[in-house]
């Protein structure tokens, strides 16, 4: 049976997990109980946010060819996953909205995969989209292909229009809309070079990702090369850092639909898995025993965002959490750091304070949500960016280019804020629907807590992305945030009376009955120094009582905070508790006075 391996990128939400579930669906390689929405989204977190986080793989069956899929994420902070799968496939399903064109995304994964050598195939998706552009789309494509140094080879994509939602493909525009995804397959079978079997060749076999199992330990998940790996057989692991080690296979795997199932022998080309090795990490090379010939390592770009993970200090510490400690969170991490290519940490003078590095908020958020579920306890604080020195010595940032579509409305409130956040303007594209394109670059420094910012001044109606440009000049210094903080100088119960007389002085992220403790956040000042206030005052009652004298308590519904905006919110004085039950704002300095002394504002 012939091979083919493709890999679907694409900017975020326009569409790869839509157009992998009606691939499934099509060849029957999924079941009526495994059908649902966005199947391949396997990941909690993935289903809730509607967005994919992990690059996952899965196989069907056409024409009597076996086609290999990697879904990949289209979040920029996700890249990392990107960029350790791509090198799995021989070609790239290219996926453009019809309406947006592509995205900055879409040029990270695109050029990623150029540097392969594939030949994408080009899918304009969502073309029953009202508003959609499917020619704009295509030449925006080109452009995009011609930017990033393509071919001529390259540059001859083929092009199929599809609405993956609806489950039809056709290879143009003048046809009617079709009934099935098939000429999508069809153009597949054509255009994608089939696997040229190097059965005979010594054993390569390149981890890409890692699974566990409680029943067989690790799972190693990547490609082979060359050769064949039997169940059973001996093999020599060639690790990144030059060492090597003897090892047995204990279980080999391949993939069908979402399943996947034990096999005797995996052959050259095929994406498989195996078990057996206890200490495979990602970019290892499982060789023939005593004859190791390893692959390059597997190349990922570096952090631009950290942040630090502490063991919570807070008065409630403890008290929710399942996972408490020192040696809990360093385990998680280090358990982290096994399968998350993207990531690093660096030790600190302080045994109990981690600092993590990135890909940017979102890629850090999405460990912290993790950790939060599986019953951790901790504090982080605000995100800072990784500075570095160029050839001359000078300071350097990391720079980001920002797409934004918003209404005509709101553009000018929004360029006034990236102005105050040292961004510069590129363009400006104001389209016929009433919805203007601005492009931006600016510093990620500027972009940190910029997002609940955006999504306020555009009332929820703007769309915007971002991804990581270069490195230049450092920009000097960037506002923080305007307003200051409510924070409590008591502890105990807050109770709505007190909460209804500090509600005239800005915005509660708290409600009545929740236990507080001094130099705990409770919301944000209407001006921009910090205000002291008493959450758990009650009023004093009397004998007395007159018509009229009580007023009626009238609370506003509090503001709440999910993870990423909480950690937007953050100032460089500021911490977030991370419990399983709750996401607590806190000064680093509980003490009032001592936070004055220190120079708090």
């Amino acid at each position: 049976m012939e091979i083919r391996n493709i890999a679907i990128i694409a900017h975020v939400d326009h569409g790869k997990t839509t157009l992998t579930d009606c691939i499934l669906r099509h060849t029957g390689a999924v079941t009526a109980k495994e059908d649902r929405e966005r199947i391949m989204d396997s990941n909690q977190l993935e289903q809730e946010k509607g967005i994919t986080i992990l690059a996952k793989n899965t196989s069907v069956k056409y024409k009597d060819t076996r086609i290999n899929i990697v879904d990949t994420p289209g979040h920029a902070d996700f890249g990392g996953e990107v960029e350790r799968v791509l090198s799995m496939t021989d070609c790239t399903l290219l996926l453009v909205d019809a309406f947006d064109g592509p995205m900055p995304q879409t040029r990270f994964v695109l050029g990623k995969s150029l540097q392969l050598g594939h030949k994408p195939i080009v899918v304009v998706n969502k073309v029953d989209r009202e508003g959609a552009r499917p020619a704009f789309a295509v030449d925006k494509v080109f452009d995009l292909f011609s930017d990033l140094g393509a071919t001529e080879e390259q540059l001859d994509f083929p092009i199929i229009y599809s609405s993956a939602k609806q489950g039809w493909a056709v290879n143009h525009l003048s046809e009617a809309p079709g009934t099935s995804i098939e000429p999508l397959l069809d153009r597949v079978l054509a255009h994608v070079p089939a696997i040229i079997s190097r059965d005979t060749e010594p054993l390569q076999f390149q981890v890409t990702s890692l699974d566990y199992n409680d029943y067989v330990g690790r799972i190693a998940i990547g490609k082979m090369y060359a050769g064949k790996m039997k169940k059973g057989a001996e093999v020599t692991l060639a690790k990144t850092n030059g060492t090597t080690a003897n090892y047995k296979i204990s279980k080999v795997y391949g993939y069908e639909g979402l399943t996947r199932y034990e096999v005797d022998e995996a052959s050259s080309g095929d994406i498989t898995a195996i078990a057996g090795i206890p200490d495979v990490f990602i970019g290892d090379t499982v060789c023939d025993f005593g004859n190791p010939l390893p692959l390059p390592a597997i190349q990922v770009e570096e952090p631009t965002v950290s942040m630090f993970f502490m063991v919570n200090n807070s008065p409630f510490a403890g008290k929710e959490g399942k996972f408490v400690t020192t040696r809990n969170l360093r385990e998680r991490l280090d358990r982290e750091l096994e399968t998350n290519v993207a990531l690093r940490l660096e030790e600190t003078e302080d045994k109990d304070r981690f600092k993590i590095l990135g890909r940017g908020e979102l890629h850090l958020s999405i460990l912290i949500e993790t950790m939060r579920r599986e019953g951790y306890e901790l504090q982080v604080s605000r995100p800072q960016v990784i500075l570095k020195s160029n050839e001359n010595g000078e300071k350097t940032e990391p720079y980001e280019a920002l797409v934004m579509d918003l209404p005509d409305q709101f553009s000018g409130a929004v360029i006034q804020e990236l102005n105050r956040r040292k961004g510069e303007l590129q363009t400006m594209d104001a389209h016929t629907s009433g919805i203007t394109r601005v492009e931006y670059v600016i510093p990620t420094r500027g972009l940190i807590g910029f997002r609940g910012h955006f999504i306020s001044e555009t009332r929820g109606e703007g769309v915007m992305s971002s991804r990581f440009l270069r490195y230049d000049k450092y920009k000097g210094e960037i506002p923080g945030r305007k307003n200051g903080a409510l924070v409590s100088m008591d502890s105990g119960e807050a109770t709505g009376y007190a909460l209804w007389k500090i509600q005239e002085r800005g915005d509660l992220f708290i409600e009545p009955q929740l236990s507080v403790y001094p130099g705990m956040i409770l919301g944000m000042n209407s001006r921009e120094s910090d205000l002291e206030v008493n959450p758990v005052k009650e009023k004093k009652l009397t004998n007395v009582r007159a018509s009229g004298s009580d007023d009626a308590i009238r609370l506003v519904p509090p503001r709440k905070l999910t993870l990423e905006q909480s950690i937007e919110f953050l100032d460089d004085d500021e911490l977030l508790e991370v419990t399983p039950l709750n996401l607590r704002l806190r000064k680093k300095i509980l003490d009032a006075g001592a936070r004055k002394r220190s120079g708090g504002r």
